[in-house]
């Protein structure tokens, strides 16, 4: 039986293997971990659905599969006797060089002869990328396009789709082969392959490289995607947070103790942020909405990602129906979802969709700051340091605590007007915070 690498989510192309609890001719029951995986935002162990004998390794640890390649084979129950004398394949082995098929051939053939793949067509290691999976102008790559197209050198950007599913296929790839489209040079890349109009402008000896991860490829990806695919604009309002902050205290002073004398929870100010931003959301459903490409889906509840600093970089774990759970909850769930951002075991759906974010820096004293908008999300809500400053009242001057709220919106679907109705909302719940605890 082949074991193949699993599906981890709807925009989860490929994992990498970061560990195997079984070696060559170990029995295997079912219910056995048999390897360990890490995708670019969670990791996660994959356990066995059929007994035998582990016969065969095809990805090693530290290659990276994409969905649904074979990544080892289980034999039936004499698969031991024969399992030392399967040789187990690495990605060490040199992959024949391409060459160009004759014209005069049928695609198909012209492709066979020009392509020779090895029995790890559906591998590839950390140090190869394969192209977006998403052009800048919103066509679809599907994964064999994408492996096919960097085996050729094929610029994707020059394709276009022939297929009635508007997708770039290994069909219209295989065409490009044939008919000898252009090959790319890396743009950030010099003639041998090397980065060298970067790393020529600085010193040998005064930098260290870092490799990148398949997670800070991904951020890097989706960001320069938002950036460039997403009409952003901002507004800020400054908010009052006395109210707030005093019905936090009172509400963690009279916490009910735990069997070991603890206070049973213990409210953060970002957990009565996004109750209120659930809330404006719900108030604001025009708002609560992502660009479906052809379409505009709106949303009957609110949930919100909430950014979480990992080492590898952000993860932005989703509160679902934060509009309808109490702060208390929120606060739980958010502890459970931040400790597992941060050992990088979430679930797939546990940081996908949602249709809106809050990012807090206030934390390391940043006043205000504008963030970008995690796709599909239309809107992040980026949260500011809270800070003493001063207010005019009628007989002078006092202080008060404030903060700064920026809300960064996609203008396909939030307009200022819409925006500008939405930040009010928000800081209306947070003025008058009694509505954040019934």
């Amino acid at each position: 039986m082949d074991i193949l690498m699993p599906q981890l989510g709807e925009t989860v192309a490929e994992g990498k293997i970061t560990k195997w609890f079984k070696a060559p001719g170990d029995a295997i029951k079912p219910g056995d971990n048999l390897f360990e995986i890490e995708t670019d935002k969670t990791s996660m162990e994959v356990p066995a659905i059929a007994a035998g004998v582990l016969t065969e390794i095809r990805v090693p640890e530290g290659d990276v599969a994409l969905v649904g390649a074979v990544v080892g084979v289980i034999g039936g129950a004499m698969a031991a006797s024969t399992a030392a004398q399967t040789p187990v394949l690495t990605r060490s082995e040199p992959r024949p060089a391409l060459a160009r098929a004759p014209a005069s051939s049928g695609l198909r053939a012209a492709v066979q002869q020009s392509i020779k793949l090895d029995p790890f067509q559906e591998v590839r290691t950390p140090e190869r990328n394969f192209g977006p999976a998403r052009l800048a102008g919103g066509t679809v790559v599907t994964p064999l396009a994408r492996r096919l197209a960097a085996e050729a050198g094929i610029d994707l950007g020059q394709l276009a789709p022939t297929s009635t599913s508007r997708r770039i296929s290994a069909r219209d790839v295989e065409a490009a082969i044939v008919s000898g489209t252009q090959a790319r040079q890396p743009a950030d890349r010099g003639p041998t392959g090397d980065p060298q109009p970067i790393i020529a402008l600085y010193e040998r000896g005064s930098f260290e490289e870092v490799a990148l991860d398949n997670m800070r490829r991904t951020i890097a990806t989706r960001l320069t995607e938002a950036v460039q695919t997403i009409p952003h604009f901002y507004l800020s309002v400054d908010l009052t947070t006395e109210r707030l902050i005093e019905i936090r205290e009172e509400t963690n002073a009279t916490a009910p103790k735990a069997a070991d004398g603890e206070p049973s929870y213990r409210l953060s100010l970002n957990d009565f942020l996004v109750k209120a931003w659930g809330l404006a959301l719900r108030r604001v459903p025009a708002a609560n909405a992502v660009w479906a490409h052809d379409r505009i889906l709106r949303f009957s509840q609110s949930d919100i990602g909430v950014a979480v600093a990992t080492e590898g970089g952000l993860l932005t774990p989703v509160i679902r129906h934060a509009d309808a759970k109490s702060v208390i909850e929120i606060s739980a769930e958010m502890k459970d979802l931040s400790a597992r951002a941060r050992a990088r075991r979430l679930k797939p759906n546990e940081y996908q969709g949602g249709a809106s974010a809050i990012s807090n820096l206030g934390m390391y004293g940043v006043r205000e700051f504008a963030a970008i908008i995690n796709p599909p999300h239309a809107t992040i809500l980026a949260v500011g340091a809270t800070e003493r400053r001063p207010i005019e009242t009628t007989d002078g001057f006092r202080f008060v605590s404030r903060m700064t709220v920026t809300l960064s919106c996609d203008h396909r679907i939030v307009d200022g007007a819409l925006g500008g109705e939405l930040l009010s909302a928000f800081k209306s719940l947070v003025e008058h915070p009694v509505g954040l605890l019934v």
